[in-house]
């Protein structure tokens, strides 16, 4: 595996060449750092900084910025966790979906359990004697946070028509989606020892209903439903980024004793949307100032720059047996990254693929990948594409090239041979 890599942007440091582990046959891959600037991130980089992380008070939290895929703060984030209501963004997800697979429909009608209407806690305060169209039930979840209207839509859906077997099913669909850090034992998060989900898979489901149902969307962002007259002390989204004016939209908060306050939230500024998460506060009011809190930094510490535009030639990738001896690798569109605002100047740029690359190869073709590092933030990875065709060398550029790799293991010796 070849690796050109720029380190540390603002101040290039250098490396030795090391032979890959694996390296023990003839022009086999191996490892090798050159120090070298990459003209086409360099000017776009020399300015990113990254910021400090955010001293949550949460006791696990996770927030990523939807429209690059970059986590900016991740506590305690893969943990299982009580998740209180904020799992019943689970059931809105398999609601949803229902509807747009033909399974069930807004205006369909379902009846009441004795099951369902025995739940306390938040409700929308249901009787048997119902039939709830299912836009009301879903807002009565959204809005109201209602137990019992996600008892009614777990047994409508569930393979058994129980809510077990709904839970069972919620389970089997959570890990289907690469939820793997959850467990339901109910539709609502009511209290249970096998009910649990992690920060990530709370942000990962939120990315997923934004994405996936913009129609239903909007839903979230409503801060009064009330249904049929009923518990007029009960009509008001608890989410308290919404009055805010900050673009928050979304999406579901969450209190027991032992989950503490939580919350899943999302805002939308300019081209960015910011997704976090949160658990474990002390107070309605604790969740409220530390959601606020994380928006802001969020959307003020970090933004969007264009770090490669379409079309650059990033760097150079040695060709075996083609027709040049190098080809150029350029990327297939503008890459734009989300990096901090403030803070110091170290961000790294590398360029690998497993070389030398045989021809005969087209342009557009992808042969290496440029990962970029920026310090306290995950690695941003971007594919590299040829920037023309390479055609097989004819007899006597194939001999020029293995004249070069004869000569370059002459020189370099055993730990440097390609």
């Amino acid at each position: 595996m070849m690796k050109h890599t720029t380190d540390s942007f603002a101040r290039a440091t250098t490396f030795a060449a090391t032979k890959h582990p694996n390296d023990t046959g003839e022009r086999a891959p191996m490892l090798k750092r050159f120090c070298r600037m990459i003209p086409a991130l360099a000017a776009a980089l020399l300015m990113a900084l990254p910021a400090n992380a955010f001293d949550t008070r949460a006791r696990a939290a996770f927030v990523l910025d939807q429209t690059t895929g970059t986590v900016l703060l991740a506590k305690n984030a893969d943990q299982p966790l009580p998740p209180a209501s904020m799992s019943k963004l689970m059931t809105l997800y398999m609601a949803f979906e229902a509807i747009r697979d033909g399974r069930l429909s807004l205006d369909e009608r379902l009846p009441v359990s004795s099951h369902a209407m025995s739940y306390g806690g938040s409700t929308m305060f249901l009787d048997t004697t119902d039939r709830v169209r299912v836009e009301d039930l879903l807002r009565g979840i959204i809005v109201l946070s209602g137990n019992d209207a996600c008892a009614v839509i777990a047994e409508a859906l569930s393979p058994d028509g129980t809510e077990k077997g709904f839970a069972r099913y919620m389970t089997q669909r959570a890990q289907q989606m690469g939820m793997t850090n959850s467990i339901f034992a109910n539709s609502n998060g009511w209290p249970a020892e096998n009910h649990k989900m992690s920060m990530r898979d709370l942000g990962l489901l939120a990315t997923q209903l934004i994405s996936e149902f913009p129609e239903f969307y909007p839903m979230f962002a409503e801060e009064r439903f009330e249904f049929d007259g009923r518990a007029p002390q009960n009509v008001r989204n608890r989410n308290p980024l919404l009055p805010l004016g900050i673009g928050a939209d979304g999406l579901k908060t969450g209190h027991t004793s032992e989950a503490g306050y939580g919350l899943v939230g999302s805002a939308k500024q300019g081209d960015r949307r910011v997704v976090l998460v949160i658990s474990g506060l002390d107070s309605d009011r604790a969740r409220a100032e530390e959601a606020e809190s994380i928006i802001n930094w969020a959307f003020r510490q970090f933004s969007s720059k264009s770090v490669v535009r379409k079309g650059a030639v990033i760097a150079e990738a040695d060709v075996w047996m083609g027709d040049t001896q190098r080809v150029g690798l350029t990327v297939s569109e503008d890459v734009n990254l989300l990096l901090p605002v403030l803070g110091g100047d170290e961000i790294k740029g590398e360029v690998v693929y497993t070389g030398p690359i045989t021809a005969p190869f087209e342009k557009g073709q992808e042969l290496a990948e440029l990962i970029i590092t920026p310090e306290g933030l995950p690695e941003h990875r971007v594919a590299l594409v040829a920037d023309r065709d390479v055609a097989r060398g004819g007899f006597l550029s194939r001999m020029v090239t293995v004249s070069e790799v004869l000569i370059k293991r002459l020189n370099e010796g055993p730990e440097g041979a390609l």
